[in-house]
């Protein structure tokens, strides 16, 4: 038996049913929020990676050069491609490379037609293969043989140079992960159990890099403590920056985290692609950021016997210090904000 509603009955279980509907329907942020992030995500990730790569171009890369009249014929015709470190002899050059000052140096005799390249080919395929290139094709020009020789090469078991990167992708990584897992327990440990929890598990993720690529696989062979001290302080920085980011920001904060460190600090870090190659806003930010450091530092300790690993770590240990201190002082701006409201 059918029921008949008035007007006003059908009217009131409209606007119930209507009510009802949008009470249950999410609001549009929710839908858009993680759509737009992970739009960002991906095209700043294949931008980077895929885009820096596409036509790296040498900009003055540090090349010493013997000789009284070398040095100003290879600035004259290499130009801005080169950044020419005039040297008295072939031996002071060579100690320049070995020192990490220049990425390679040239010499030849006045009264012969033979020119010497020697290279650092620690400092990474791309930078070397761009001087190799460049010295090559003013060989050539000038009717001189070139011989070229690696002073510094890779490790046996790191024959392209990419372990460093590896490592400071994997290293920053685990301390994106660990903050993020961290950011979760925030209800249920007090902050400074959190930051023993993000210091002890960072102490242990750089152990555990150095132990795997040095030691065990042979690819890194710089001095065992001072890789754990520069990957710890790698680890820390990602972990304490994410941890800061997811604090102050948010849900926001992971995403922005993942942009700064994972995506631009990795694509910039100079392992991939010479820092000398990259464009000149990725150059700027490449050796500031925590994964370009620690590349840097990786690549100092293992060949370059530490010769400029100070500022990497310097730059380092800067973020993880100035990263956790204001997720420390984090509490007392909340409670300060709350008296200045009331």
């Amino acid at each position: 038996m059918a029921t008949c509603l008035g007007p006003a009955a059908e009217a009131d279980l409209t606007t119930a049913t209507a009510t009802s509907s949008s009470a249950t329907a999410p609001p549009v942020r929710l839908w858009l929020q993680p759509t737009v992030i992970a739009l960002v995500v991906v095209a700043a990730f294949i931008g980077c990676y895929v885009g820096l790569q596409r036509n790296p171009q040498p900009h003055r890369v540090p090349v010493a050069v013997a000789g009284q009249e070398l040095p100003g014929e290879i600035s004259q015709v290499l130009g801005d491609s080169v950044d020419v470190h005039p040297v008295a002899d072939a031996a002071t050059g060579r100690a320049e490379v070995e020192r990490r000052d220049v990425v390679a140096a040239l010499s030849g005799r006045a009264a012969s037609d033979r020119l010497r390249l020697e290279i650092g080919g620690a400092n990474g395929q791309s930078t070397t293969t761009a001087v190799k290139s460049l010295i090559g094709a003013y060989a050539h020009a000038s009717g001189q043989r070139l011989t070229t020789v690696d002073v510094v090469p890779f490790a046996r078991f790191d024959s392209r140079g990419l372990a460093g990167f590896y490592m400071a992708f994997g290293v920053t990584l685990a301390g994106f992960v660990l903050a993020q897992n961290v950011l979760g327990l925030a209800n249920h440990l007090h902050l400074h159990h959190r930051f023993w929890l993000l210091s002890g598990a960072s102490v242990a993720i750089g152990i555990v890099a150095t132990v795997i690529a040095g030691p065990i696989l042979g690819a890194v062979p710089a001095p065992v403590m001072p890789l754990a001290f520069a990957l710890t302080l790698l680890a820390a920085a990602a972990a304490f920056t994410t941890k800061l980011l997811g604090t102050y920001l948010g849900p926001v904060g992971v995403p922005v985290a993942t942009l700064l460190l994972l995506t631009v600090g990795n694509s910039t870090s100079g392992a991939a692609i010479g820092p000398d190659l990259l464009p000149s806003a990725a150059h700027a930010v490449s050796a500031l950021l925590p994964p370009g450091a620690a590349v840097r530092a990786v690549t100092d300790l293992s060949y370059f016997h530490g010769a400029q690993a100070v500022q990497p770590l310097t730059t380092l240990a800067l973020w993880a210090v100035i990263a956790a201190t204001l997720v420390g002082l984090r509490p007392r701006l909340r409670r300060r904000r709350t008296r200045v409201t009331t």
